[in-house]
């Protein structure tokens, strides 16, 4: 496969029980690069299936530099070999936990307690690869704009070729498409239900994660890169 977009993701470890059931939920495993069977949840006012279209594709990870294509004369060798080196100099760390919440119409895991070296970390990887990614086309960015801007976030858009970054970025395991809000909060008690006693507490952030778009809008995990080498 040869991607046409990349993306710095946290991926969570495969092995973990909260992993492989948000992995299921979602429907598409990005590390077997194959579809997972969705797991039985009581009381979902919708199918998981309808619930996880959106967000299918991308599979279980959160995002640290949003997705970009290669930039003219950069290759994918050079951009792992970046990857190695940036995720060499950083150290590993710990976050209190995750918990499931709102995120305007939509459902996702989000730190508990302070999420100040996880947002370290991802300005990290925006900046550091920044010369690997290509500018985006201009309809990308006015499909960007139409959505509401704020100063930074046009700034960002800008400077990173995305708004939700750097002051602006917010950690966010995504685990469903938008929801109306009589569906939101059926889906957010039952997945709660389900889902809060596997959650890490504390959460560990040992690597990070170099992901490819495959031509039929699938991410697949390409390699993981150790923090601290």
């Amino acid at each position: 496969m040869t991607p046409t977009r990349y993306a710095i993701y946290y991926v969570p470890d495969e092995g973990a029980d909260w992993a492989r059931f948000c992995t299921s939920w979602l429907g598409w495993d990005m590390i077997a690069a194959a579809p997972a069977p969705h797991p039985d949840v009581p009381g979902l006012p919708l199918p998981v299936e309808e619930i996880t279209k959106t967000p299918r594709k991308y599979g279980l990870h959160a995002t640290l530099k949003p997705p970009f294509r290669l930039a003219e004369g950069q290759d994918a060798a050079a951009l792992e070999t970046a990857c190695a080196t940036m995720a060499a100099g950083l150290s590993p760390f710990d976050l209190d936990g995750l918990s499931l919440q709102r995120l305007g119409s939509f459902l996702a895991l989000q730190i508990e307690g302070d999420a100040a070296p996880m947002n370290a970390l991802a300005a990290t990887c925006v900046e550091a690869l920044d010369a690997f990614r290509a500018p985006a086309p201009p309809e990308e960015l006015e499909r960007r704009r139409a959505a509401g801007l704020s100063a930074a976030q046009e700034d960002n858009l800008a400077r990173w070729g995305y708004p939700y970054v750097m002051e602006s970025f917010r950690f966010h395991v995504t685990l469903s498409g938008r929801l109306g809000k009589g569906d939101l909060a059926a889906v957010q008690a039952a997945l709660d239900h389900a889902l809060s006693p596997m959650l890490p507490a504390p959460f560990p952030i040992r690597d990070i994660a170099l992901a490819g778009e495959a031509p039929d809008g699938r991410f697949h995990l390409i390699r993981r890169f150790p923090l601290g080498g």
